[in-house]
């Protein structure tokens, strides 16, 4: 990986760290960050050494607070052009990269910033954070995705909820509908988060990256069709070194070793 100026890279256990390094801001997006993070996860999905991404905040108080609406000092803008150029692209990335991503919400995600949140396949959240859909605050509709996962995870009329009230869910609230997998204490975050990363990057990495393109077309599939699809993605899993690994750990009573394969 190369050195960026806003977000952190690091490696280790196949597990690739991405901290958004600007916590005098609370970590807000700014155009370099949107830029770099589009750029570590294109360079993730090429990279064999990397079998699972975590996504994370520095410091205690922010995961993401979502843009920073000083960099452009209030000029007008197109929000537009914004999105189409680096938010989408980055949601679309996180969604369709064939490798597991882990959200460790440290503290405050707003905006965007939840958003991107939002876009992990999990989430874990310390007892202290809270999520906030703050766009209503200033006269905005969500974005970045927003509008698409909320419904999906917490059904429409909480969806509704959050986004036209724009009100502080804490994690408590967060858990118990579903936004995050897991709340944990604060000084247990980091370990819990990694525990989970290494698990996942020791699993069949294709077949993660197989189950997660499935569970994406059963959004807009119905039954029968996924059906059908089911059985073609099962034929590529069963053609993976993963998989004859999987069977001769079975068959040989000992714990298996995949390679990502």
């Amino acid at each position: 990986m190369q050195s960026y100026s806003t977000i952190l890279t690091a490696t280790e256990h196949a597990v690739l760290t991405v901290t958004l390094d600007r916590p005098e801001s609370y970590n807000a997006l700014n155009e370099a960050m949107k830029k770099e993070l589009n750029d570590v996860f294109k360079q993730a999905e090429k990279d064999e050494a990397v079998r699972c991404i975590v996504l994370r905040g520095a410091g205690d108080k922010a995961f993401c607070s979502g843009q920073d609406l000083k960099e452009h000092g209030g000029s007008p803008r197109s929000l537009k052009e914004s999105l189409e150029k680096s938010y989408n692209p980055l949601i679309r990335k996180m969604r369709t990269i064939e490798k597991p991503v882990v959200g460790m919400i440290n503290g405050v995600a707003a905006g965007a910033g939840l958003s991107i949140a939002l876009a992990c396949d999990m989430r874990i959240m310390a007892e202290t954070a809270k999520l906030i859909e703050v766009f209503i605050r200033i006269g905005l509709v969500p974005d970045s995705g927003s509008h698409w996962f909320l419904p999906r995870l917490v059904g429409m009329a909480k969806a509704f909820e959050y986004a036209a009230t724009g009100c502080d869910i804490d994690a408590a609230e967060a858990e118990r509908v579903g936004l995050v997998n897991r709340v944990v204490p604060a000084l247990e975050l980091e370990k819990t988060v990694m525990e989970i990363a290494r698990k996942l990057a020791q699993a069949p990495t294709r077949s993660i990256g197989l189950i997660k393109r499935t569970l994406n077309k059963s959004l807009a599939s119905d039954l029968d069709a996924l059906l059908d699809y089911e059985a073609v993605i099962q034929n590529i899993a069963s053609e993976t070194e993963d998989h004859q690994e999987g069977v001769r750990a079975f068959l040989e009573k000992r714990k298996a070793v995949f390679k990502g394969k």
